[in-house]
């Protein structure tokens, strides 16, 4: 039933969702999350039953279209009898009322999804963390657009995915409603919860404030040049957030990045994640894989923006960083294809690096403008969508692709270009 074979107990292909609405209540101290969940969904084939995404909360009801409903929820799966049998395309209102403490869900990469820190929390869900706060199809190509109602302790700021809208006090909670309008995949979506002081795409602790303005003082250089290499901004806004615990590795949501006080240091000394984080705007966020095996249209573009931000700020050229990194990997085992690297390689270096050598071969072979102005048109034609490998070679010069097939589905690293 699983639509990836990379994470085969997530998702279920047989319906998609249009909408999610999460009403979700969160006490600190306790860190215990209530929330209700309605999801507008529409079926993709006839249906008797359906499966969400959901961790190890007390689920107190379940309704079809206002109708209470029979369920089953057990090792992460919660499924929904459905009142009657539905056809394909039809629409589906589904509404999911659950509780309990919610925690970072296992993966091979460690656990992913909400997380206490020291006094806050946080969600960064790459790549099966959503259903550790709310249930979901967690498919990254099934996107949605969402609203959230977030009621903490007023001492605390929410951020979410968007912008607020709304904000109401009462006793001692505060309650922050959030609209924002681009669709975006499951694993994306994002609560921040701290005592942040924000400004100018900024959001830290009090105590650090001096030196991240400093460490992210570029961001605004750094989204006039990816704007003009890859297209417009695809949000209607972006917000770097540095939590008041360390992070082993920054990681992107959707409109949002997040850090640990770790990669603070008054000296831009983690300056290329910054740019990392905020190329995933494009590549991931609002392009996002199909399938987690096209995982290199993510990371190796952003972390060639590493390299195209480091030859404009004065840095390091690209080329000079492709030749190093050539010559690195040339050393390191080749023992797995870029397009197909397996769940255990999903976020291994080598597939950052050799996806940005794939793209600086094309670069050096197309030349400068013809290479972003595809990459531009690339961005455009799939904005807020889906992307896979077979679609990039589509678009990219039929006479190229060779080379690039090559850089994708071989095991040995081809030359240097």
């Amino acid at each position: 039933m699983a639509l990836s074979p990379y994470f085969p107990g997530h998702g279920d292909p047989r319906y998609g969702v249009a909408h999610y609405d999460l009403d979700l209540r969160y006490r600190l101290s306790t860190n215990w999350l209530s929330g209700t969940a309605t999801l507008s969904a529409r079926t993709v084939e006839p249906l008797v039953d359906l499966e969400l995404d959901l961790g190890p909360f007390r689920v107190n009801s379940a309704k079809v279209d206002g109708v209470g409903v029979r369920h089953t929820h057990r090792a992460g799966r919660l499924r929904v009898l459905l009142d009657r049998p539905r056809p394909a395309d039809a629409p589906l209102s589904i509404e999911i009322a659950y509780a309990g403490r919610p925690h970072p869900v296992a993966s091979p990469f460690g656990g992913v999804g909400w997380e206490e820190l020291t006094d806050g929390a946080m969600v960064a869900s790459q790549p099966t963390g959503a259903p550790s706060w709310f249930p979901c199809n967690d498919r990254p190509d099934d996107k949605a657009t969402y609203s959230f109602t977030v009621s903490t302790a007023s001492a605390y700021q929410v951020l979410t995915n968007g912008a607020p809208v709304a904000r109401r006090r009462s006793a001692g909670a505060t309650t922050w409603v959030f609209s924002p309008t681009e669709p975006m995949a499951t694993y994306l979506a994002s609560v921040q919860i701290g005592r942040y002081q924000t400004s100018e795409g900024l959001a830290c602790p009090a105590r650090l404030a001096g030196k991240a303005r400093h460490d992210f003082g570029r961001q605004s250089q750094m989204m006039a040049l990816f704007t003009e290499r890859f297209g417009p901004y695809p949000f209607a806004g972006y917000t770097a957030v540095v939590t008041d615990d360390d992070l082993e590795i920054p990681v992107e949501a959707q409109g949002l990045s997040i850090f640990g006080r770790n990669h603070v240091d008054g000296r831009r000394g983690f300056e290329r994640l910054v740019a990392h984080e905020l190329a995933h705007q494009w590549f991931g966020n609002s392009l996002t894989l199909a399938r987690w095996n096209n995982i290199w249209l993510h990371e190796g573009f952003a972390a060639y923006a590493e390299w195209i931000w480091s030859e404009a700020s004065g840095g390091e050229s690209a080329a000079e960083l492709a030749a190093r990194w050539h010559q690195r990997l040339s050393a390191m085992p080749q023992d797995f294809t870029l397009a197909d690297p397996g769940p255990a390689l999903l976020f291994d270096d080598r597939v950052y690096k050799r996806g940005a050598l794939t793209l600086h071969h094309l670069r050096t072979t197309m030349g400068d403008a013809a290479f972003f102005s595809m990459v531009r048109a690339w961005t455009a034609a799939h904005r807020h969508g889906s992307v896979s490998t077979a679609a990039f070679l589509a678009h990219a010069p039929s006479e190229l692709e060779p080379m690039l097939s090559s850089w994708l589905y071989g095991r040995a690293l081809p030359r240097f270009p």
